[in-house]
């Protein structure tokens, strides 16, 4: 309404602001609801929104490793929603405790605890994420042990430094030893067979020409009834050593030691 004069009343301005204040209201209250539909159907990724990573193994100096308590599965990345790359198992194929290396750990968008791993199994060098609570206590080693097939020797670190060292025997050109970051996961006395000496320690490296020998053609460090072989690449795959060699090894390295094949 408007007075004689052409000025709008003070009634049709208060009026006039309410208007303008309602229509201000509902279009917000529009972009709201708007905004709200979308993110509720947004995809999300426990994945993306995890915590960085934390290192819990540098594998030259400090290694950390778990047994299974769980045949959990285990992910390409640290959500059930990640591709599934294997499980875990209680024994390895010779009947011994399962050995896991522990990589790193991270905390998934809900806040539940993944671990990094290594797995043994085919193909050879496969890491995958797994819950924490499929694991038991972690292990600590210092340990860690080199094989190069150029100079055909191996060497034992300890914190680092250099403690042992030896000539060996290697996989031939047929039937190679698969070269890879690996770990001792058992260890045993050899009882009957002069052919692998009086030790043995199964690691987690697996032969790519003999898979379809017992066990999926593990790669062992043992001794040997044929020293004269040694250093050379006389074997199936597996690190051969003079008798004497792999029993000062074996009790220099415990279960869990990384082991790089180069």
């Amino acid at each position: 309404m408007r007075s004689r004069s052409g000025r709008s009343s003070p009634v049709d301005a208060d009026r006039g602001l309410r208007l303008t204040a309602l229509r201000q209201a509902t279009a917000l209250a529009v972009i709201v609801s708007i905004t709200a539909s979308a993110l509720s159907h947004a995809p999300t990724s426990s994945a993306a929104a995890a915590t960085a990573p934390v290192q819990l193994s540098n594998e030259k100096t400090i290694t950390r490793w778990a047994y299974a308590v769980t045949r959990g599965s285990a992910y390409s990345a640290p959500t059930t929603t990640a591709h599934r790359v294997g499980r875990l198992r209680f024994r390895t194929e010779d009947g011994f405790p399962e050995v896991y290396i522990v990589l790193a750990s991270a905390l998934d968008a809900g806040g539940a605890e993944w671990i990094h791993v290594r797995l043994p199994q085919q193909p050879n060098n496969v890491t995958a994420w797994v819950v924490r609570s499929a694991l038991g206590d972690f292990h600590v080693v210092h340990t860690k042990l080199v094989v190069n097939r150029r100079t055909l020797r191996v060497r034992l670190y300890d914190h680092g430094h250099e403690i042992f060292q030896a000539r060996v025997g290697v996989g031939k050109p047929s039937t190679p030893t698969p070269a890879g970051s690996f770990w001792i996961r058992e260890k045993f006395r050899v009882a009957g067979s002069p052919l692998y000496g009086a030790r043995a320690m199964g690691t987690a490296a697996y032969s790519r020409t003999l898979t379809d020998w017992p066990g999926g053609g593990i790669v062992g460090l043992h001794g040997t009834s044929e020293p004269n072989l040694i250093p050379g690449r006389p074997s199936h795959g597996c690190i051969r050593l003079e008798n004497r060699d792999i029993k000062t090894l074996y009790a220099l390295t415990p279960v869990g030691t990384p082991l790089l094949i180069k």
